[in-house]
């Protein structure tokens, strides 16, 4: 019997080798961002049996790589990055927690063009290895350096100094971090992510430092003993979205000098801001004229006269989340509502106001 197969297997097989040569992304099952629940279930993959090294070989042209979830990875799983990695554009890492410095300096080694990281809980990355990626990588734009407790403001500075493309950093849950890595940062550092941090006035000035920043969330900021944290924030004369929630600490003072310096914002959270009184709420109603997005959900201070100062006011309004402001009135809602018409109020509170974050 012949075997051979025929001429039409033949153009399938090598259609399926090109495409496989050719391939630009590779995402492994074991990633946490494929929503299914084996990805979820399965123990972390052990890369000695999935052989990474092989598929590196196979797929020479990848410019996107995920190894997000593959918890057994350690830094000999990247060191095929030295010869496969060139053309590589974006690199998940999340919760590759046997990564350490060592497997870092592979990656930028291999991967000179690499403008995106996500480094989401590599606890055993440090600011070495960040020092390290930071002198190689000088294309890198975009960051993710959550829950990475052993980065300081040192390995941030390196970044920020070095990398003068950065667009894009989070550095959530690093209490290690204050910001004053920032200082001098580019202009093109328009996006920054800092919930549950211990930034300090001079790192939030930092953060500000370089002129172009438009989303900023500083949500959940631990209490500083000094003072209000946040009144440098006035300085972003190009900020569009503020998040607020749950700085529970932020006064009138720096609400209204935010509102007057920062008047190109479009959404801005601040639920649960429990210090924010009428002087506040006056300011926002006033000086917030391109406002389409404001969250008050569980402010205990706002009150009747708060909300008709926004009523009256940030005449661009279109949502307004509101629910659990105990201070407010049935009626004074009502009243909003009949003068504001093209206003929608929403009972929901949203933990994300930023959909098209670079790190989801």
């Amino acid at each position: 019997m012949n075997r051979e197969p025929s001429e039409r297997v033949k153009v399938l097989l090598r259609w399926l080798h090109i495409q496989n040569f050719n391939r630009r992304s590779l995402q492994f099952e074991c990633s946490f961002s494929i929503l299914n629940p084996s990805s979820l279930s399965r123990k972390g993959l052990d890369f000695h049996t999935v052989h990474l090294h092989r598929l590196l070989m196979r797929f020479q042209h990848l410019e996107s790589l995920s190894l997000c979830g593959c918890t057994e990875l350690n830094d000999s799983g990247l060191t095929r990055l030295l010869s496969y990695g060139s053309n590589l554009q974006k690199l998940n890492l999340d919760c590759c927690l046997k990564v350490t410095d060592y497997g870092l300096s592979l990656v930028a080694s291999g991967c000179p063009s690499l403008t995106s990281i996500s480094l989401y809980r590599c606890i055993n990355i440090s600011d070495d290895g960040l020092e390290t990626l930071a002198t190689a990588c000088l294309s890198l734009k975009c960051i993710n350096l959550s829950y990475c407790s052993q980065i300081s403001d040192k390995g941030l500075k390196a970044l920020t100094q070095r990398c003068r493309q950065l667009q894009a950093v989070n550095i959530s849950h690093c209490e290690s971090i204050r910001g004053v890595g920032f200082k001098g940062c580019s202009k093109s550092l328009t996006h920054v992510e800092a919930w549950s941090c211990k930034l300090n006035p001079e790192g939030v000035t930092g953060i500000i430092s370089g002129g172009g920043i438009e989303y900023l969330d500083v949500s959940c900021l631990s209490w500083y003993p000094l003072g209000d944290t946040l009144l440098g924030i006035r300085l972003s004369s190009n900020l569009k979205v503020l998040n607020f929630r749950m700085c529970r600490s932020v006064s009138d003072t720096s609400i209204v000098a935010i509102a007057m310096g920062c008047t190109l914002l479009e959404e801005w959270n601040l639920a649960l801001c429990h210090e924010v009184r009428i002087s506040g709420w006056q300011a926002v109603g006033l000086y917030c004229q391109n406002l389409k997005r404001l969250h008050v959900n569980r402010c205990r201070n706002l009150n009747d006269n708060g909300l008709q100062a926004l009523r009256d006011g940030c005449r661009s309004l279109s949502v307004l989340y509101l629910n659990g402001c105990v201070h407010v009135t049935p009626f004074a809602l009502e009243l909003f509502k009949s003068h504001r018409a093209n206003v929608c109020i929403k009972d929901e509170e949203v933990m994300c106001i930023n959909p098209y974050s670079p790190f989801r």
